[in-house]
């Protein structure tokens, strides 16, 4: 199973970002990505940003992931571990 997470770019460097997801910071190729900007919201895949999102859907599906990690740990402890 694959999963894009959305991240937050915090800085570029010709076309590559670093990106920001709760305060993990990585970074990720924008060679797919031509407008993207600092500050922008981009789901990120085999380390290519692959598509901008806005903030207000980055922020709602960040928080769905913490909900669903948070129940799968309570379910299962070792889940994370």
């Amino acid at each position: 199973m694959c999963l894009a997470i959305p991240s937050k770019i915090v800085s570029i460097d010709n076309s590559v970002a670093t990106i920001d997801v709760d305060g993990v910071k990585r970074t990720c190729s924008l060679l797919m990505q031509e407008d993207a900007r600092v500050g922008d919201y981009v789901i990120v895949h085999a380390g290519f940003a692959i598509q901008k999102i806005d903030e207000e859907a980055a922020q709602e599906t960040l928080k769905l992931l913490r909900e669903a990690a948070r129940l799968a740990d309570e379910n299962d402890p070792r889940f994370f571990r």
